[in-house]
């Protein structure tokens, strides 16, 4: 009805195109929508998706580490496929496929938000010991975010 309130909620690890898409669709029905600020989406994941548009054309394939629940890890497949890039979310490096990195000579490893450290760093080890590669960290976006403590929570000095 006119004059009634809306908005719309979107998942913070959505990508940036999808929700825009999303909101785009939706206020076309409802135009007094109000829809949640670009800036809702976790810049994690914002990032890592903008790294892998501007690095995938470079990359002859894609590892995405990460669940095959994880919302932003099968984004971030898609976008490396949108780019015209093979590109396989795997969970960890067990479940690399040989036949994957054969005559590739770029490989780009990106993980999901929930992806642990420590597979990454399983990962490039295997890419290293196994074919030899040599190891190339490239920064797309400088994440310097600083989140305050809650008032009333003393800072440990370190």
């Amino acid at each position: 009805p006119a004059g009634a309130k809306i908005a719309c909620l979107t998942q913070t690890t959505l990508s940036v195109d999808d929700a825009d898409r999303i909101v785009r669709r939706l206020k076309t029905r409802f135009p007094q929508l109000v829809a949640p600020s670009r800036g809702d989406i976790c810049y994690a994941t914002q990032n890592r998706q903008e790294a892998v548009r501007a690095l995938s054309p470079e990359a002859d394939v894609v590892i995405v580490l990460g669940s095959q629940n994880s919302s932003n890890s099968r984004r971030l497949q898609e976008l490396a496929a949108q780019c015209g890039v093979p590109a396989y979310l795997v969970d960890s490096v067990a479940d690399l496929q040989p036949d994957w990195l054969r005559n590739n000579h770029t490989v780009l490893v990106t993980a999901g938000a929930s992806a642990p450290e420590s597979v990454v760093r399983q990962c490039v080890d295997h890419l290293r010991n196994r074919y030899n590669a040599t190891v190339e960290i490239r920064s797309i976006c400088d994440e310097q975010v600083h989140f305050p403590l809650p008032r009333g929570l003393p800072a440990v000095q370190l």
